[in-house]
């Protein structure tokens, strides 16, 4: 199959649909084409949490601010998995994700920069650029990807002859949080960043769950907010502190908007605070 993934809305994902299928009749899935605009982090944290759930596939995912500039175009090789993507960083963090599912290291990650003719818009490079460079990887490999696992793929790229080795591909490194301790060594509080926001609101931030698990409350941003396992724990229109399916801590409102509640947008920075925060 190949998965698409880009920040286009409608109707540019139905164009790249159609320039891939002049080459091949492989199975089409979209990810998502509703990711925040011309940001390249946070469509990396999304595509980190979301492609390990898929059989081994080639990827085309584009949010690409820099479109139309002297950015390469880039294809990277995880296990049996390949994403084709700008190379503006987005590409590297669910690459190192599918390695990791791969049973395979960070190191046997293999990155290509495309060499690109003059594509027919300097504006729309999913359709002209990305999406026929994600067709002619998935032609290439006959039966797909999990048929051809992790020696067939390389093979099929080492043998693309627009392709060349990526030295220094871009990286996204998703920000650590400081953890403050007591005398004892225990974890009192937590200095995060907000990563994302999706639909609903929910504030997902850089915090590992395991930070808040076991406690009844914590102060965000001096807010004392109960902590949760279930949104259903608190009562509509109320906000809870709580661990996501991606394994981080959100700040969320059952029934409403998080992000709204607690003032906080991407890239802020968000403190936690309790007497029981422990790991």
């Amino acid at each position: 199959m190949i998965t698409l993934t880009s920040d286009f809305g409608s109707p540019y994902p139905a164009a790249m649909k159609g320039a891939i299928r002049r080459q091949t009749d492989a199975e089409m899935i979209d990810v998502a084409h509703d990711l925040p605009r011309g940001d390249p982090r946070a469509a990396a944290f999304w595509l980190r949490f979301v492609l390990p759930e898929f059989p081994p596939a080639v990827h085309c995912a584009v949010v690409d601010p820099g479109v139309g500039t002297d950015r390469d175009a880039l294809v990277v090789r995880a296990g049996a998995h390949v994403l084709v993507a700008p190379d503006n960083g987005l590409a590297m963090p669910p690459a190192r994700a599918l390695a990791e599912g791969e049973g395979e290291t960070e190191e046997s990650i293999e990155a290509f920069a495309v060499d690109v003719d003059e594509p027919a818009s300097r504006t729309f490079h999913g359709r002209d650029v990305f999406a026929p460079v994600a067709a002619r990887i998935r032609a290439a490999l006959d039966d797909g990807p999990a048929a051809a696992g992790p020696e067939g793929v390389a093979a099929a790229l080492a043998a693309m002859d627009d392709l060349s080795p990526a030295t220094d591909p871009v990286d996204i490194a998703f920000p650590e949080p400081t953890v403050e301790r007591d005398a004892d060594g225990d974890p009192v509080a937590v200095d995060g960043e907000v990563l994302v926001i999706d639909r609903f609101g929910n504030v997902v931030t850089n915090v590992p769950g395991e930070l808040v698990r076991g406690s009844d409350w914590i102060r965000v941003n001096e807010e004392l907010t109960p902590v949760a396992e279930t949104f259903g724990a608190v009562d509509a229109g109320d906000r809870l502190v709580t661990v996501g399916s991606h394994g981080y801590v959100e700040c969320d409102v059952n029934d409403g908007r998080g992000d709204g509640a607690f003032d906080l947008r991407p890239g802020d920075e968000v403190r936690l605070v309790g007497d029981n925060v422990s790991m």
